[in-house]
């Protein structure tokens, strides 16, 4: 099966980055500063998109490539699993204030953001090398 470049770039880069896009773009059309521009749910969203992109693209691998497959469902179950918590905290510190740190959220999101993107293109380059063999 031939790995489409333009369709993984589209349909989940794009499409996990839609909601981050659009608070940009309000951010910069807003007259006020009511409006972050990055928000830790964005970014969770985000992460939960490449997370599921990866179960997605390495069910279509075949038998020979089973601890790949094993390995990399693993990895993205664990994300989800800590994307949700965090989801939890950052849905929980905006309907209570003081509870939860608004920084300390953003910023494990950040994290946790940046380790799905690092987990998806370590697949996506897997599945573009394999599809070229």
């Amino acid at each position: 099966m031939k790995f489409s470049k333009s369709k993984w770039f589209a349909y989940t880069l794009l499409v996990g980055l839609i909601p981050v896009l659009i608070r940009l773009l309000v951010w910069f059309v807003a007259a006020s500063d009511l409006v972050e521009p990055i928000t830790a749910i964005d970014l969770i969203t985000f992460g939960l998109v490449l997370n599921a992109s990866v179960i997605n693209e390495v069910e279509h691998l075949p038998a020979k490539d089973h601890e790949w497959k094993s390995a990399q469902n693993g990895l993205a179950i664990a994300s989800i699993t800590f994307h949700g918590a965090l989801y939890a905290m950052a849905v929980f510190g905006d309907k209570v204030d003081g509870v939860v740190n608004g920084d300390a959220t953003l910023g494990a999101a950040i994290l946790l953001a940046s380790m799905s993107m690092l987990i998806a293109l370590v697949n996506f380059h897997h599945l573009v090398k394999r599809s070229s063999k």
